[in-house]
């Protein structure tokens, strides 16, 4: 095979390799067709040869015959004694005398049997075929005729069919004698038996790859037991052992507690355990500075990344005292769309600063802020944070703090607070002092020598740089090359990034890093667990995932009546694509959408996923006719090239207020402007008359309101309705008229209908049309 040119492109590389793939296969075919023309040459060759052996063996045998004859010719005559009725006969002859004397008589000379080759001698039985007497009610010698004659093609074709039989016979034992070659041994191999090892559900493909057998195998047992399953459907373990058992193989039962790892009940001994940071979450209303408190306390500018100032992600940071303290820091939105987020920031943290506005007071982020810090058990520091403004109450804040049971130590509560200023700087010093004040009376320890367990911060998928992950690890060391488990992903640990964007060869508890190596992206708040080999890993992950699987199978409709329901709802439904650059992104934007949606349109999220949209994401939405929505993220170049293609609508967004706010009236487009009907006037059908060669007309006395020419029109018979039309023709008397009002007689035809009988009732209405909101 020839060297790759180093210069060539992707697409000169693939005609090159196509092109040798080609040449490569026209080589094999001459070869093969070079091989099976010596083969018939060489078949043809014997043939020759034996036709000539065969007819060299007659001609020396025709000699011989023919010189046994010459011999018999030329031996002299041999006298024999007469027999004794010749000696009795021999004078009578002689004394009547009349006869003449007898002729010299010749005995034949007995020859020796010629040998013929074995072939001329089936060739002479089939020439001369039994033939049977004559009135015995069997075939006689017009048989022959019958049967046709002996020719020399179908004697030749006679002996091709036996070699053909016997080429194939010679094929036969050379495959035999190669299988046995390769297995090394004729006889069949025992079987193997296995230790099968089967949860307490597991699907018939993979309990068929465990035992080495044919999934179809295990299907058509299944089937004799009387179970209609399929090879993707799961069963349980009774029935797997049945099967087990069956096929002659071993079953260790294992539970879900021997598969899954259970972090809680590993506890670690006491004294192993040591000091460690405390784990601090800021949480608050939304603009009410948080991230900028944290700006200062880091030393560093978070705010100008944020789209509009708004915290969009869950940051962890670490920050080191001027009394060589470490802290680590939690920055989560405020946000009301990322309520699930700060929970799960509530669930890792030990302690919770909660930013209060001292110019603003507090508001409802604030009061859910509260809610989650209190239902975590989690102790809280009151931040009243804008202090230098003028207009800055924080005693009006501590005392909105008491309506929600937070009584500060100001008021002679148990909660601390503290007055600071992320602008001026003020109060950090005291904010710091409280912070590690409340962690010495928590006793904040974990153990550092043991494999490491992580809490999911937040994960994305980076272009460069695969499935990334930001962890808190909350016990042990997670060192680079540990091979991990988080949630229903798994994977080595490639490289770990702390939050100056340093890589580092270890963490220890409290401290957040960002993992890389994941096999896929996990959820926000799953456990990284260390595990000890890439065997167990997969393990874990695979029946996590089809512990998953088996949820999303539980929820989906499985009966008829809600299919049906489903189907027959008037629902209208606003289908949507989501991708944005981490899962914490994700779970809010679904959950606003979710929120903007009422009983009749709702968001339907196809697809939602981290990363850039990709060309199967471009798919579904033309297939569906739905937006894609990028949160921070844009389409790759196949994904342009395919919504160019499709005219795809793509609908960019880095704040999740303009999000809701822009999806809200693409709502409420899709479900039309509200319409109100005021009804004008009534009237009674009192006599129809035939109105051209086609239309009828009806005579009406209006009872009510008026009929105006041009509006829409009901007709109602026993209340219901016969037909929605609108008034085509209105007279009054001979004269066209434009409307009639009530007491009065008037003629009418009514657009598209001609159902009209006597006692009809027709109701006259107007529509408005109103602007919807959501």
């Amino acid at each position: 095979r020839k060297a790759a040119p180093s210069g060539e492109t992707p697409q000169e590389r693939v005609a090159r390799l196509q092109r040798e793939a080609e040449e490569d296969r026209l080589r094999q075919a001459e070869e093969n067709r070079r091989r099976e023309e010596e083969e018939k040459h060489r078949s043809v060759e014997d043939e020759k040869r034996r036709v000539e052996e065969n007819r060299v063996a007659a001609e020396e045998a025709e000699k011989r015959r023919l010189a046994e004859e010459e011999a018999a010719r030329n031996a002299p005559p041999v006298t024999t004694q007469p027999s004794a009725p010749e000696a009795a006969a021999a004078p009578e002859e002689a004394v009547a005398g009349s006869s003449p004397p007898a002729a010299r008589r010749f005995t034949p000379v007995e020859r020796p049997e010629v040998k013929r080759p074995e072939k001329e001698k089936e060739k002479d039985s089939k020439k001369a075929p039994e033939r049977k007497q004559p009135g015995t009610g069997k075939v006689d010698d017009r048989g022959d005729k019958r049967r046709g004659k002996l020719t020399v093609n179908r004697a030749l074709n006679e002996d091709e069919g036996a070699r053909a039989r016997s080429l194939a016979a010679l094929k036969r034992a050379r495959e035999k004698e190669k299988r046995a070659h390769y297995s090394g041994q004729s006889q069949q191999r025992d079987k193997q038996v296995r230790d099968v090892i089967v949860p307490e559900a597991i699907t018939v493909q993979e309990l068929a790859n465990r035992m080495a057998e044919k999934g179809a195998d295990l299907v058509k047992s299944l089937f004799k037991m009387g179970m209609m399953v399929t090879i993707t459907e799961s069963i349980d373990q009774d029935t797997a052992e049945l099967l087990v058992e069956e096929f002659g193989h071993n079953i260790q039962r294992v539970s879900e507690s021997d598969v899954d790892i259970v972090n809680d009940e590993d506890m670690d001994p006491e004294e192993t355990l040591v000091t460690r940071p405390p784990v601090v979450t800021i949480m608050g209303h939304v603009d009410h500075g948080k991230t900028s408190l944290l700006d200062a306390l880091r030393g560093a500018n978070v705010v100008k990344g944020e789209a509009g100032g708004i915290t969009q992600h869950i940051g962890a940071y670490q920050i080191t005292t001027k009394g060589k303290d470490q802290i680590t820091f939690l920055d989560t939105p405020g946000h009301a769309a990322f309520t699930q987020m700060r929970q799960r920031g509530a669930n890792v943290t030990d302690i919770v600063i909660l930013v209060v506005a001292a110019d603003d007071g507090i508001m409802p982020q604030t009061i859910e802020a509260i809610n989650h810090t209190k239902a975590a058990g989690v102790p809280m520091i009151v931040a009243i944070n804008k202090s230098d403004k003028p207009e800055a109450n924080p005693k009006k804040v501590r005392e909105r703090l008491l309506e929600h049971e937070v009584v500060v130590e100001a008021m002679s509560g148990d909660v601390q607070d503290v007055e600071v200023s992320a602008k001026t700087g003020a109060g950090l010093d005291d904010l710091i002092e409280k912070i590690l004040l409340q962690a010495e009376l928590l006793e904040l320890k974990a153990r550092p020598d043991r494999m490491a367990e992580a809490t999911v911060i937040e994960a994305k998928l980076d272009k460069g740089r695969g499935p990334v992950a930001t962890v808190l690890v909350n016990r042990g060391t997670l060192k680079k090359g540990d091979i991990f488990v988080a949630g229903t992903q798994s994977g080595r640990v490639r490289a770990l990034v702390d939050d100056q964007g340093k890589q580092v060869a270890e963490a220890g508890p409290s401290m957040p890093v960002e993992v890389l190596g994941l096999g896929g992206v996990p959820q926000a708040g799953d456990v990284l667990t260390v595990v000890e080999n890439e065997s167990r890993a997969r393990e874990v992950a695979l029946f996590r995932q089809q512990r998953e699987t088996e949820k999303r199978t539980t929820l989906a409709p499985t009966n008829f009546d809600t299919m049906f329901s489903n189907l027959t709802s008037n629902v209208i439904e606003y289908p949507v694509v989501v991708k944005a650059d981490v899962q914490g992104s994700v779970e809010a934007i679904v959950t606003a959408l979710h929120n903007i949606s009422n009983d009749e349109i709702k968001v339907r999220v196809l697809n939602a996923g981290v990363g850039a949209i990709t060309e199967s994401d471009v798919v579904l939405a033309s297939a569906s006719k739905a937006p894609i929505i990028g949160f921070n993220v844009r389409p790759n170049a196949n994904a342009r090239q395919q919504i160019q293609r499709n005219k795809t609508r793509m609908m960019y967004y880095d704040v999740i207020y303009h999000l809701t706010q822009e999806v809200a009236k693409e709502m409420a487009g899709i479900w039309g402007p509200e319409r109100i009907e005021h009804v004008v006037g009534r009237a009674e059908v009192k006599q129809v008359f035939p109105a051209g060669k086609r239309d009828k007309a009806a005579g009406l006395l209006v009872l009510e309101g008026i009929i105006q020419k041009g509006l829409n029109a009901r007709l109602t018979r026993d209340d219901v309705i016969v037909s929605a039309t609108t008034v085509a023709s209105l007279r009054r008397f001979k004269d066209d008229v434009d409307e009639v009002r009530a007491g009065l007689e008037c003629g009418v035809v009514l657009a598209d209908t001609n159902d009209i009988k006597a006692g009809d009732m027709l109701e006259i209405f107007e529509v408005e049309e109103r602007e919807r909101t959501l």
